[in-house]
């Protein structure tokens, strides 16, 4: 898997980059972390993490001339997964501060949550569970034989709002208000926790990706 496997963490000023990269090495992944789009060229796994907001991390992206090379990569239904702003990046426009124009990859938008109940807090910070979005668990894709009481680690204040509800693939529940945890689009994946935070539970998330082609 070592030699076939070519995984680019992107650097686009805003992620999470360090700890990402310390959590695929410890599961024998080597992954490489360039802020330049001929990186892409050759990967067979994209990881596009994230902390801040939504305009902060389109501008990153068009800084550093990513945003086609992203959506090139996408339309050949390559590996890519999102985490916390770089899911949301993922969409079509996020709300933090104005609208702003998304990457456009998976159709949807970030929005606010709505009011909560039992006084609670935004963000959203802490562990939670993730649950299948129909009452089955899940038979394929990153959370394949993913137990439905692992907790994950998030820290956020918008969600993704998908205008396919068949790209919605987990689900998560905060004061009342049940989100979207994971999305999926065919091989391209957006996870609202950090995954390398989150113990165990989030090496085998990323291992799962890892085997993706």
């Amino acid at each position: 898997m070592k030699k076939e496997v070519s995984v680019v963490i992107l650097d686009y000023g805003v992620g999470n980059l360090y700890s990402l990269q310390k959590a695929l090495n410890y599961i024998g992944v080597q992954a490489h972390i360039s802020a330049s789009a001929d990186a892409l060229q050759g990967a067979t796994h994209i990881v596009l993490p994230g902390v801040g907001s939504f305009q902060a991390g389109m501008k990153g992206l068009y800084e550093r001339a990513l945003v086609d090379p992203l959506k090139k990569y996408a339309t050949e239904n390559k590996p890519i997964l999102g985490i916390c702003l770089g899911a949301q990046l993922l969409l079509s426009k996020g709300y933090e501060f104005g609208e702003c124009d998304g990457l456009n990859i998976i159709a949807g938008k970030v929005i606010p949550f709505s009011s909560l109940a039992d006084n609670e807090k935004i963000p959203h910070i802490g562990w939670n569970g993730i649950y299948p979005t129909h009452d089955t668990i899940w038979h394929d894709g990153i959370c394949s034989d993913v137990s439905t009481a692992s907790q994950y680690y998030f820290v956020h204040s918008y969600i993704m709002q998908l205008a396919q509800l068949e790209d919605q693939y987990a689900l998560a529940s905060y004061g009342g208000c049940e989100f979207c945890a994971i999305v999926r689009h065919g091989n391209m994946y957006g996870c609202q926790f950090h995954p390398e935070k989150s113990g165990e539970a989030g090496l085998e998330f990323i291992r799962n990706f890892i085997t993706i082609r």
